[in-house]
């Protein structure tokens, strides 16, 4: 591993999007961005799809071998919210990381310019304005209505003062070889925008951190059933929700599985923590998951990038 810097001040933004709004969740996230600056964070972490929000419950009037107009009015609506990489929002972003001199991850629905499909993404901004997309390989079961299986940027990564820097969007984290082939990058740093408020997910979020020998951000949500427009056309499903939708959970795991910020439940903050970056490379003493503990002679991975 390369020289490291020793800490990094990490900003985790457990916040609520505006749902269907993506001019109102950009703008939230630079008050966010401004206000982690100030805290003196280095990296500033956004959960899933905070632009233009998570649309958990819905089902966008989809079912087996049938669709409605209703529904697909809704996701034309969320179509239209939905990011271009590059497009004006990213530059907005890309300059608040310029300004304040920090690396940003936010998660963001993306629209491919050319195909139109849309895509469960994480962006990374960096200092200098520039930035790397990854797109979510598997949406997740009923995702699939809204989301296509990443087509490219499988597992990019980002060099920073702490070591690289990747991320796996929510239950991309259950899938072991997309894990391995983020350690085969050296990552030191494992960016999880996620939503899984269920208390299984921090013992899998747990052993993610020892397996691979890296701070774990889980950067979830807070979404309410009152924040969805009252203005759908398939608001069915939404009245079925519970009035809290998704609670949050957000924390930062080490890389001996302890936690350096416990779960934080029910409530819109910032969490902050200073990250002891020599501790990634000291606990790979005994066992490195891609190194001398790897057994490559008998185990190999093939990544198609």
């Amino acid at each position: 591993m390369k020289d490291i810097r020793d800490n990094c001040r990490i900003a985790l933004v457990q916040a609520e999007p505006v749902m269907f709004d993506k001019d109102a969740c950009v703008q939230k996230a630079l008050r966010y961005i401004e206000e982690a600056s100030a805290g003196q964070a280095e990296l500033i972490v956004f959960p899933e799809l905070f632009i233009p929000g998570y649309p958990i419950g819905m089902n966008f009037g989809f079912s087996m071998g049938k669709r409605t107009e209703p529904g697909r009015k809704d996701w034309k609506r969320y179509y239209d919210a939905s990011l271009i990489a590059g497009g004006p929002e990213f530059e907005q972003l890309a300059k608040a990381a310029k300004k304040t001199g920090t690396y940003i991850s936010i998660g963001f629905s993306e629209r491919d310019t050319v195909s139109g499909t849309l895509y469960n993404s994480n962006v990374i901004f960096e200092p200098d304005g520039s930035w790397k997309v990854h797109r979510k390989l598997k949406p997740t079961g009923s995702e699939r209505v809204v989301w296509g299986d990443a087509n490219r940027n499988y597992f990019p990564i980002t060099e920073s003062p702490w070591g690289p820097i990747g991320s796996l969007i929510c239950w991309e984290s259950y899938m072991p070889l997309a894990r391995v082939a983020l350690y085969q990058k050296g990552i030191s740093i494992y960016i999880s925008p996620n939503t899984n408020d269920n208390p299984e997910w921090q013992a899998t979020i747990q052993h993610i951190a020892i397996e691979g020998k890296c701070f774990f951000i889980n950067a979830d949500m807070i979404v309410r059933k009152e924040s969805y427009p009252k203005d759908l056309c398939t608001l069915e499903d939404i009245e079925k929700l519970p009035e809290k939708v998704c609670r949050g959970g957000s924390c930062i795991i080490d890389p001996y599985g302890h936690y350096v910020t416990e779960p934080v439940w029910e409530e819109e903050t910032i969490i902050y923590a200073d990250l002891d970056m020599q501790l990634p490379a000291a606990c790979r003493m005994e066992h490195d998951p891609v190194g001398h503990y790897a057994r490559p002679d008998v185990l190999e991975l093939l990544v198609k990038e």
